[in-house]
């Protein structure tokens, strides 16, 4: 089963999409959100979608207006500019990994799945979270876990990922196992789904992909584009909020003479959207997905 495409009609409404516009699907997938943006082009649109993982392009559309990038959307620009689609009238990124890649045990992303240590969002990336979790010295696999999990015994669940490794942590159930004293009581299933996705988060450079796909979206977009943003966790809610709010990523607003806030982009929406009760019933994975949406000035 591929990714259930979340917020499905509030992306499409956010992107005020022009029937003959050119538009950017930054997260693939299963192509759920690709094919609501097509059904809304005419035959002038054009829709670029980019995705890393190879899996997602058995999913491709066969559709003379779609173009398919199999690459990180931290290379937007170079792409655009290489299919002739430079700049664009919107553009849609759905962040986070989709329910295919949970789904498959072999892909290592899953608490609940015994399978290999691996965790890459491309497979032709040359670590594994396995080469991760074995070699990393303990101070920086602290970091990792209290950075990007907000993990509270960050030191003490690295002591114990070094002290296990004597014989290496290949899969993931040799991970759970090694782990299994620091996770707090009635709580281990949270704390398991923070632990892989702090590994997850730097092993695939995911906080450096969003920054340097948002640097380039301002000069992607048309004047008066969108940008469409759905992320599934706190650091990468506050990277896109602050971004478009201020322009850069630490949330400090410049402003000219007379006031107004230089920035590139103007938010749209005050407070993110969030799924509605309808949609978390028949889509629970959607629970903490936040919609942010921006427009080019």
């Amino acid at each position: 089963m591929y990714h259930q495409p979340a917020l499905l009609h509030e992306c499409i409404e956010g992107l005020s999409i022009d029937p003959s516009g050119i538009y950017a699907d930054l997260t693939f997938g299963g192509g759920g959100h690709s094919k609501a943006i097509l059904e809304n082009l005419n035959s002038e649109g054009r829709l670029v979608a980019f995705d890393q993982d190879e899996d997602a392009l058995e999913n491709a559309i066969i559709d003379e207006r779609f173009t398919m990038v199999n690459a990180n959307f931290r290379y937007l620009k170079n792409f655009l500019r290489l299919h002739k689609a430079f700049p664009v009238d919107g553009i849609l990124a759905d962040l986070g990994i989709s329910s295919h890649q949970i789904d498959t045990p072999e892909r290592g992303f899953a608490t609940r799945f015994e399978g290999p240590l691996d965790m890459r969002m491309a497979r032709n990336q040359e670590y594994t979270a396995a080469h991760l979790v074995n070699t990393y010295p303990e101070e920086k696999l602290s970091s990792v876990f209290k950075v990007y999990g907000e993990i509270s015994n960050a030191r003490q669940l690295a002591a114990f990922i070094v002290q296990a490794r004597s014989n290496p942590i290949a899969t993931t159930g040799e991970l759970k196992e090694a782990i299994k004293p620091c996770m707090p009581s009635g709580f281990e299933n949270k704390y398991l789904a923070q632990v892989f996705q702090a590994i997850r988060i730097e092993l695939n450079d995911e906080m450096g992909a969003l920054q340097a796909m948002l640097k380039q979206c301002a000069d992607s977009l048309k004047p008066g584009g969108k940008l469409v943003v759905i992320s599934y966790h706190s650091l990468e809610d506050r990277l896109v909020k602050n971004y478009m709010k201020t322009g850069n990523f630490e949330g400090e607003q410049e402003k000219d003479f007379f006031g107004n806030v230089i920035a590139p982009l103007k938010p749209v929406t005050r407070k993110p959207i969030t799924p509605a009760a309808e949609e978390l019933k028949s889509n629970p994975r959607s629970r903490s997905a936040k919609l942010r949406i921006a427009q080019k000035y």
